[in-house]
């Protein structure tokens, strides 16, 4: 794992936020908004063209190669960052719409290991950084998926749900010592990857998932309630924080009469 160097200026007073998934979307807004507001902002993911990218155009923004399906990965992060302030853990993603009767071992497998066991790995190797010093705090990104279910999307839900499980559990785990556990649960979010990747490449199909809806979120409106829940006094753990689109009422229910994409 190789972090890039920070600015020394910088680091002493910087306190650290690692954010995962960072290489696009959520994770990559979410890691521009937090070195603005005072963080030393480490963007892990496995795409370090992309990574090196965003921290040369946001100043406080660090670049870790990081893939969060392998442990060795995580545990090489760890070790590079004994004091952490911050946990993002928003790598995830969604693969495919079928449903349940016709689902693909591959796709659940592929979803569970970066949704669900991807938050394990990070939270398990980052947890005595996150204890040091003044304590610290862990925002999962969670989804509406993981309080919610909707036709075909059985394997998402399932794994989303599983990280809301994980996220209460290790709250009630965690009570008594300096860490708070937080998840933000965006609805419709229409960033460049999301509903392509689900969408297996299909870029006509993933540009109809938005189809009619007047604003969905985009990243740096999750990015700005990270921000806002990781920087609440520490004393204050917001537990849930869900955040739709105004025309979303549910994962089924859109209002879809504000033109066409």
């Amino acid at each position: 794992m190789s972090v890039s160097a920070p600015d020394t200026s910088d680091a002493v007073r910087r306190p650290v936020a690692i954010v995962t998934g960072a290489s696009s979307g959520i994770g990559a807004a979410t890691a521009a908004r937090l070195a603005r507001d005072g963080f030393g902002a480490v963007a892990a993911a496995r795409r370090r063209d992309r990574l090196d990218a965003l921290a040369a155009e946001h100043p406080g923004v660090r670049a870790a190669t990081l893939d969060v399906t392998d442990p060795a990965s995580v545990e090489a992060l760890a070790a590079d960052l004994p004091d952490v302030a911050l946990l993002v853990a928003n790598a995830g993603g969604a693969h495919g719409t079928d449903p349940v009767e016709h689902g693909r071992d591959e796709d659940w497998q592929a979803m569970f290991d970066v949704n669900v066991l991807g938050v394990l790995r990070t939270v398990r190797a980052l947890l005595p950084a996150l204890e040091a010093g003044d304590g610290g705090t862990i925002v999962v990104t969670g989804s509406i998926a993981g309080h919610l279910v909707y036709e075909g999307g059985g394997g998402y839900t399932a794994a989303k749900h599983a990280v809301t499980a994980l996220v209460e559990t290790l709250r009630l785990e965690l009570n008594g010592r300096p860490v708070r556990v937080c998840e933000i649960a965006p609805g419709m979010v229409r960033t460049e990857e999301f509903s392509l990747v689900r969408l297996r490449g299909d870029q006509a199909a993933a540009d109809r998932v938005y189809d009619g809806v007047a604003e969905p979120l985009v990243a740096d409106d999750v990015a700005d309630a990270i921000s806002w829940v990781a920087t609440r006094p520490p004393h204050v753990n917001v537990d849930l924080l869900v955040v739709k689109p105004l025309a979303q009422a549910a994962p089924h229910k859109v209002d879809r009469r504000g033109g066409r994409s």
